[in-house]
């Protein structure tokens, strides 16, 4: 069978209203997509950002009457960048999952899909498959993460991962001899990502505890923990810094990601009265931050 989709140019503030006129001409369904590589941070829980420049699609049955559709949506500005394409079906879930391919953190670390067989069956093999918006290695902050932790000595180590999302990184830290691991997220579906993702890559639950904000033993983790994570946005990690740090133990290794190469000094100074930060890594206009509990 085939499909005929719609496919039409906008800015944001008229995004809702051509997704409303394409349902309502019958459409099967309708997706959003960037139209200049603008690159959205993690929203918080509840937000849902639109990217300024937008190709909206819209999905319909091969007889459909388009110059209907067409003509319903003259009116609105965008109707000007209408066109209209022929979508030939196939099987979109090996479509999909043929383009997925493990991923190579470091000299230990990889990320697999479930359907793949690992590369080096030998290595830290991550069984992890794309989901919502919660990390899967693909974004740089997340690559520069797993790279970092490649290269550490982990054996015995109690890590906080803050900010957990699908908790692949204190996943990772565990997989490369970590002991213990907390799991930190506002988000309830990330807890549940973390908690599938962890069963599905055969961690103990005795060395795992999945929380919410403020919803764990604070006396059992602060000032003890080898390793604190944060990949999320510059403001929440300047805002949390007192409690990242508190979590330390002396010694203890901070690793901070989720913001910009242009965010990084201000971060670095505002840090500076409790630990020394440096630059560890970049990739594009991502940076990733560590630095040493004294």
């Amino acid at each position: 069978m085939s499909w005929l989709q719609l496919r039409l140019d906008c800015g944001k503030e008229n995004a809702e209203t051509l997704e409303e006129a394409l349902l309502t001409a019958g459409a099967l369904s309708v997706t959003l997509e960037d139209r200049e590589d603008e690159p959205l941070l993690e929203p918080a829980v509840g937000a849902t950002p639109l990217w300024r420049a937008i190709r909206i699609t819209g999905l319909f049955t091969a007889d459909t009457d388009m110059g209907g559709v067409l003509a319903s949506l003259k009116p609105l500005d965008s109707a000007a960048s209408a066109r209209v394409e022929i979508l030939e079906d196939k099987d979109w879930e090996r479509e999909w999952m043929q383009h997925y391919e493990p991923m190579r953190f470091g000299e230990r670390v990889w990320i697999c899909p479930s359907w793949k067989e690992p590369p080096e069956p030998e290595a830290v093999n991550l069984l992890l498959d794309p989901g919502l918006a919660f990390g899967t290695g693909t974004h740089p902050t997340t690559a520069m993460c797993l790279t970092a932790l490649d290269g550490m000595s982990l054996e015995g180590a109690r890590v906080v991962d803050f900010g957990c999302g699908s908790g692949i990184l204190g996943i990772a830290a565990l997989r490369l001899g970590a002991a213990q691991l907390l799991a930190v997220d506002n988000d309830p579906q990330a807890l549940i990502a973390t908690a599938d993702n962890a069963q599905r890559n055969g961690i103990d639950h005795n060395q795992l505890t999945i929380a919410l904000p403020g919803d764990f033993d604070r006396a059992h983790w602060q000032g003890v923990t080898d390793l604190v994570l944060a990949n999320i946005l510059a403001g929440p990690l300047a805002a949390l810094s007192r409690e990242l740090c508190d979590f330390l133990a002396p010694g203890g290794q901070l690793i901070l990601a989720g913001l910009l190469d242009t965010q990084a000094d201000a971060l670095i100074e505002h840090y500076s009265p409790r630990l020394k930060l440096s630059v560890l890594q970049q990739q594009a206009e991502w940076v990733c931050l560590g630095g040493t509990l004294d």
